[in-house]
């Protein structure tokens, strides 16, 4: 079934699907070379990061285990209040497990900073992160992330599991939404 968009929505693509493809296949390659072996889960960052989480996984080897995680920083603005809530925590035990964190995007990184803390404190024996996209000029918090799909500028993207008011999440690249969309 053909996906139904107008492109009129859109300033420009960013990331292309193409682009995407390889770059998970570059990063299911590093990862699977420095977890040989050991007992990776992957914790994916809902609801944003199910498309990335799911690409990514199918590209590991099957024994990877994968649990979710919900938090807010939001509330119900558009500027974080710089509290993390937890909406749906891991069903796993980390102890002793390496964790790796799959997120869609990293803007601030106060939030994953949070989550990075409130997870190595489970026990796990690591936690790491993964995300498709990054904003460094947005960063406010510096997080290290271990593997980067690619650096975007500081645009307002949606596709690939990034949203709009619960729309374009499925969208097989990324793309800057046009400002005519989101404007009030």
């Amino acid at each position: 079934m053909d996906q139904q968009f107008d492109m009129d929505d859109f300033v420009r693509i960013v990331v292309s699907e193409n682009q995407i493809r390889r770059r998970l296949d570059e990063m299911a390659a590093e990862i699977r070379a420095d977890y040989e072996g050991e007992d990776l889960l992957l914790v994916g960052v809902l609801k944003g990061a199910v498309m990335v989480m799911a690409d990514l996984a199918r590209r590991l080897p099957p024994r990877v285990q994968m649990d979710w995680m919900a938090v807010s920083s939001y509330g119900s603005g558009t500027k974080s209040s710089g509290v993390v809530r937890i909406l749906k925590d891991l069903d796993s035990d980390l102890t002793n497990r390496h964790v790796l964190i799959v997120e869609d995007i990293i803007d601030s990184g106060v939030t994953l900073s949070w989550l990075l803390g409130n997870l190595r404190s489970r026990g796990a024996a690591s936690v790491e992160v993964a995300t498709l996209l990054r904003k460094p000029e947005a960063a406010v918090v510096d997080v290290p992330v271990r593997y980067v799909g690619f650096d975007i500028p500081p645009a307002f993207v949606v596709g690939y599991g990034l949203d709009y008011a619960e729309k374009y999440r499925t969208l097989p690249f990324v793309a800057e939404l046009a400002p005519k969309v989101y404007a009030t």
